[in-house]
């Protein structure tokens, strides 16, 4: 297996890169839909909801937390999770600017 050399592309690059590979998983993406239609915090609900063993959902939790786009809160003996607001404009702002990147369509 490579080594990944992302020390020669440029943080813009490595961290769109980083938010898309986060979010590159169907539990993830469930993961974050169920929370923004609860429109709260999330506790302990997310096993039953989507039907994967606790252990799976801590680690997609844990893959979501490292871009920033959740973060979690200590409630007596859980933690509840929520989208982070700041950090959630950022990503819809970084892939806003990636996908109207212009080109010119004149190949292939």
């Amino acid at each position: 297996m490579g080594i990944t050399k992302t020390d020669i592309f440029n943080e813009k690059q490595n961290r769109l890169a980083s938010i898309l590979k986060a979010l590159a998983h169907p539990a993830r993406i469930a993961i974050l839909e169920h929370i923004i239609k609860q429109n709260a915090c999330i506790c302990n609900d997310l096993v039953n909801e989507l039907g994967l063993a606790q252990a799976t959902i801590s680690q997609h939790l844990k893959e979501l937390k490292s871009i920033g786009i959740i973060k979690g809160n200590i409630e007596g003996a859980s933690v509840c999770y929520c989208i982070d607001p700041i950090v959630w404009q950022e990503i819809k702002t970084e892939l806003n600017v990636f996908f109207t990147m212009d080109f010119k369509s004149n190949c292939c």
